[in-house]
This record gives C-alpha cells, sequence and structure tokens, in this order.
C-alpha cells in the first residue's frame, strides 16, 4: 500500500488480504486463530512502514509519521496509538491486535470474499457459518504468493510482504499441497521474514527493514504466546 492508498478508505488492506489468505474455504476455518491477532496487527504495521508511515526509534521503538492519519479504518486506530509516543513492537501488537480480527472480516464480507452465514449448532448455539465468496480474490493472492514461494519469482513489495506474514503465522504447512511445505519454500519463506525480497520489491531498505522487525517481532510473540497460556 502506497501513501496515496492510504488516504482511500477503500483499498484493500494487507490484514484483509492477509485474513482471505488464511481463511480455509474446504473447512470454512481461518488458519492460526489462536495467534491471529498477532499477525493481523503486524499485517497493520507493515502497510503503514509500506506506506512510509511508520519508522523506527531508538532502542526498536517505533513510531507513526505523517502529517495527518490514514483514511483506511483498519490503520487509523494503529497510526494514533503510536503517535501518541514510541512504543516497542511487541506492546502495539498486543494492544492493537485483538480488536482487528472482526472489522478486517466484515471488510472481506462486504467485499464478497468471504460469505458469513447464522447457524445453529446442535439445534441450541448460535454461531457463524464461513464460506468461499466465489470472488477468486483468495485464489489470485494464493497464486503471487506461491510464485514467489516455490517458483522462486521476483515478488512485488506486497507479495513479499504477506508471503512474510503467512510464514510468521506458522501455519504455511497447512497451504500443502497447494504451496508446498518443501526445504527450498521453507528457505524463501525464511528470506522474505528477514526482508530478503529481491531486487524488484520497490519498498525502500529501511522500509524493508522496518517490515522484518514487525513481522519478528510478531514471530516472538507467537512462539512465547502458547508457553504463558
Amino acid at each position: 500500500m502506497t501513501t496515496d492508498d492510504l488516504d482511500r478508505p477503500d483499498t484493500p488492506t494487507l490484514a484483509e488480504d492477509l485474513l482471505l489468505l488464511l481463511f480455509q474455504p474446504a473447512s470454512g476455518t481461518i488458519a492460526g486463530e489462536n495467534t491471529l491477532f498477532y499477525v493481523l496487527a503486524g499485517a497493520v504495521l507493515a502497510d503503514l512502514a509500506l506506506a512510509d508511515r511508520l519508522t523506527t526509534e531508538k532502542r526498536g521503538r517505533i513510531s507513526s509519521t505523517g502529517d495527518r492519519p490514514p483514511a483506511a479504518d483498519l490503520l487509523r486506530p494503529a497510526w494514533d496509538y503510536l503517535a501518541e509516543k514510541p512504543r516497542g513492537v511487541q506492546t502495539v501488537l498486543a494492544a492493537i491486535g485483538p480488536a482487528l480480527r472482526a472489522p478486517v472480516l466484515d471488510r472481506l464480507t462486504a467485499r464478497g470474499d468471504i460469505d458469513q452465514a447464522p447457524r445453529k449448532v446442535l439445534g441450541l448455539f448460535r454461531t457463524t457459518a464461513l464460506s468461499d465468496g466465489r470472488t477468486g480474490r483468495r485464489a489470485r493472492l494464493l497464486a503471487e504468493v506461491r510464485q514467489v514461494l516455490v517458483d522462486g519469482a521476483e515478488p512485488s513489495t506486497r507479495a513479499a510482504a504477506l508471503g512474510a506474514l503467512l510464514s510468521a503465522s506458522g501455519t504455511l504447512p497447512q497451504f500443502d499441497p497447494e504451496i508446498p511445505w518443501t526445504s527450498p519454500v521453507i528457505t524463501r519463506a525464511k528470506e522474505l521474514e528477514r526482508g530478503d525480497w529481491g531486487a524488484d520489491a520497490a519498498a525502500q531498505a529501511v522500509t524493508r527493514t522496518v517490515t522484518a522487525t514487525v513481522v519478528n517481532s510478531a514471530i516472538v510473540a507467537i512462539t512465547v504466546l502458547p508457553r504463558n497460556q
């Protein structure tokens, strides 16, 4: 997402693309639910970083930049939170992440990418069933990420960030066989996590570094979380 895109509230965010990829049409579930809020928050911060609206401060803290907040509702709370003062990445992930799932899913439903329908379990408990919205957008995103991880294609900035975030989520094995869980795929995914995106990814080196910091902070949080439960 560019700086101009941040001022267009209808532009799909990385968090939307990530949740759509994590949605599993065959089962109607979302992969990595237990740690979902960390990677969604990481996607929000990555969007701000890629649009040069996020910068690093001393001791690895981050803060928002720019004269005005982004128009996208999903990005505004994070930008406002970081405009108050620089904060540690994991602090930000924990602060903004828990509130993201519902509005991101609602945006995907409004776009028609995912359908939501109420249903009863055992005739008593109300829940919501998720199904493929049949727009084809998930398949296009998955194909783009697959080209990077499996075919060795030079990624766009967005595809590189999505691949890094998917790797950070720990859910890539669940995409096999669409994205085979092989040693070359694992190696490339780790490269994306580190910000090694290749010459064609338009993001400047400093932006890739900020994004890599965000992604790796999410990985640390996801790794530590189960031990604290």
